[in-house]
């Protein structure tokens, strides 16, 4: 597992030292005029290295010194999608759960267990209408030792990255790899800017630029009652192909998300997914959750919503629609534009939960536009889904 991380940001600091007082007599003047060029050229010096250093820092497009003798990025999908005689296209799609409490193993010690399961998307010819179908005998079993204070494997979300399916656990702050049906560690993501032993509690995963984007809650992290604890929640890491990684903070970010909804203090926003869509060029969410209110978990639970906020690159500017009808007890989960329709269309997950117990998830169909194709369709069970992917 890597777990080499970058800071956001570097604190660079200047020291100006007050030169020695020279007598100006004689030979004085000409030993001040000298000094006076040696203090200018050697701050031109210090610029230039100051400019050096930072146009070797890494951004959004680049990875750390040493890349160019790394793989390349893979950019090949899963799978592809197929276009039946009556025009219409379908596609593998895997769901994941976070089963919370229930993940530790009934029937081995140690042991945490999440649940992918598989199914297929139909897509009609007009793009009008939509439907699912799952594989009933096809559940795959993912399994992990490695837990933080008793838990492991809520998983919440998937996404395809550099050719693996990726899932991230948002107890230990592990990325895994799902390899040959296994859960594979990749790498270990620290809470906030990175500087605590604190696992980050990641939620949703989206890719730009080739780069893995992992969001955690967006929201500041408080008390059950809502008293402030601190914003490590809204920091956000940005990783490569590699492993490399970058604590980014995301604090405006996502105030700007919410004010764009007309949620203001002590009110709140809770996000579980994001995507980015290089063909429209902006950012996409779906929250969870949102109120005016102060935060208060026994209240939480039923302010769903069915919003969908979609941001340009640096989120100067918000846009703000509705998808359907509003269930305040549920709220998005998860989800995904649906390949080769430039990203017009998305399927979504939606959950539901009761005194903190997982009560259903739904499936839906939208287009980026707010119009419904599949109207919110219960999953059979009782467990929590949070990550959708095609495969």
């Amino acid at each position: 597992m890597s777990t080499a991380s970058s800071s956001s940001s570097t604190d660079w600091r200047a020291a100006a030292r007050k030169p020695p007082a020279h007598r100006l007599n004689g030979k004085g003047d000409d030993s001040c005029r000298i000094l006076t060029r040696l203090g200018i050229g050697l701050s031109v010096v210090v610029v230039a290295c100051f400019i050096a250093m930072l146009a070797g820092l890494p951004n959004d497009h680049e990875c750390p010194p040493g890349a160019k003798d790394w793989p390349a990025y893979n950019s090949t999908p899963l799978s592809k999608p197929v276009e039946l005689d009556d025009g219409s296209t379908v596609y593998t799609i895997a769901v994941v759960t976070d089963l919370d409490h229930e993940s530790m193993s009934k029937d081995e010690k140690n042991a945490w267990l999440s649940f992918t399961k598989y199914g297929i998307l139909t897509v009609n010819k007009a793009r009008s209408k939509a439907s699912v179908e799952w594989y009933e005998d096809k559940t795959l079993k993912l399994k992990s030792t490695i837990s933080s204070g008793g838990r492991s494997m809520e998983l919440s979300d998937f996404k395809v990255f550099d050719g693996h399916l990726i899932s991230v656990d948002d107890r230990t702050g592990i990325l895994y790899r799902i390899v040959d049906n296994s859960a594979v560690p990749w790498v270990i993501l620290n809470d906030g800017p990175g500087l605590y032993g604190k696992a980050f509690k990641g939620e949703w995963l989206a890719a730009k630029n080739g780069l893995l984007y992992v969001g955690g809650l967006g929201k500041e992290w408080t008390t059950t009652e809502g008293v402030f604890v601190n914003h490590n929640p809204m920091w956000i890491k940005v990783v490569s192909h590699t492993g490399y990684i970058r604590h980014v903070n995301w604090v405006d970010n996502y105030k700007k998300l919410r004010s764009a909804a007309g949620i203001t203090d002590p009110g709140y926003m809770i996000f579980e997914s994001g995507q980015w869509s290089d063909i429209h060029g902006k950012w996409f969410f779906l929250p969870r959750r949102a109120s005016n209110e102060i935060y208060s978990e026994a209240a939480d639970e039923s302010k769903g919503t069915n919003l969908m906020l979609i941001a340009d690159e640096h989120f100067k500017h918000v846009e703000v629609r509705k998808v359907g009808k509003l269930t305040p007890p549920r709220g998005f989960s998860a989800f995904q534009f649906i390949p080769g329709t430039n990203d017009e269309l998305i399927v979504a997950l939606k959950s539901e939960e009761k005194d903190g117990v997982p009560v259903a998830s739904y499936i839906t169909v939208f287009t980026v536009h707010g119009k419904v194709l599949m109207e919110e369709t219960p999953l059979k069970g009782q467990f929590k889904f949070e990550g959708i992917e095609f495969v």
